[in-house]
């Protein structure tokens, strides 16, 4: 079992930066891939961000790409998610993601997710 923590949520003005943090419980941390979700009013949750149990990969939409950056530390069982030229079109609830699959699929649309954590509200003001 494992169980996520996220925090650094907030409202922010358009352009401004945010990371977000998730820690997990666990000592398997370092084996499970992990993500970035967002859900914005009125939408489905969609996906924002993976990354390889390593390190090695990362995975974004185009929507984000260019401006989100995941990155994880695997001694202190975290899991970032930074946010740059934010726009009002990001505020949503995102949620942090946690799968033994790879973080191609966790990119996929449908991909089945282990484990979630409780979210944490982003606001972006114009």
């Amino acid at each position: 079992q494992v169980q996520l923590v996220e925090s650094g949520g907030g409202l922010v003005q358009a352009g401004g930066s945010l990371r977000l943090s998730c820690t997990a419980s666990g000592r398997t941390f370092s084996s499970y891939t992990m993500g970035w979700f967002r859900q914005a009013p009125g939408k489905e949750r969609g996906f924002a961000a993976s990354i390889a149990w390593n390190g090695g990969r990362t995975y974004y939409p185009d929507s984000v790409k260019g401006r989100f950056t995941i990155s994880r530390d695997n001694a202190k069982n975290t899991v970032y998610l930074q946010m740059n030229s934010l726009k009002p079109e990001d505020t949503a609830v995102y949620y942090c993601a946690a799968d033994p699959s790879t973080a191609y699929r966790m990119s996929l649309p449908g991909s089945d997710i282990n484990f979630w954590g409780q979210g944490t509200q982003v606001t972006v003001s114009s």
